[in-house]
């Protein structure tokens, strides 16, 4: 091992850590929005009995949305900052290849679910009253 190797930085591995807990979260507060959505209205008041911390989370759902859209943006500045490299060695860059198309699709759905869990938390209800106004009912 040559001292160039030995002064390269190492490779970043909380990306992986930040999608997964930005997505587990997401994940969290959607459920049931979605399980509602599909007509499992009784499925979604089963989870909130029996899992408390859900209902926390409700009641603090700007603050839990902040936080993660926050890490989703951190995660997006790290994916995709200019000046990433992958090492010039055939094998690391080929790994280094493999993780970077992992942790953009990773990011991709964490960022859809998200997505979906901002408009049936915040969106659905004005939308629901603007499009009544537009219909007249």
């Amino acid at each position: 091992m040559s001292m160039d190797n030995a002064t390269e930085p190492k490779p970043r591995q909380w990306g992986w850590l930040l999608l997964f807990a930005s997505s587990t979260t997401l994940l969290c507060c959607a459920l049931p929005i979605v399980l509602i959505a599909l007509g499992f209205g009784a499925v979604s008041a089963a989870l909130f009995s029996n899992l408390p911390f859900l209902v926390v989370l409700a009641h603090h759902k700007v603050w839990l949305f902040a936080g993660s859209g926050a890490a989703l943006a951190l995660a997006a500045w790290a994916l995709y900052r200019p000046g990433r490299a992958c090492p010039a060695d055939p094998e690391l860059a080929a790994r280094c290849a493999s993780a970077d198309k992992w942790n953009r699709r990773v990011f991709a759905a964490s960022v859809a679910i998200w997505a979906v869990g901002f408009t049936a938390a915040f969106l659905s209800l004005p939308l629901l009253h603007l499009y009544q106004a537009f219909a007249g009912k």
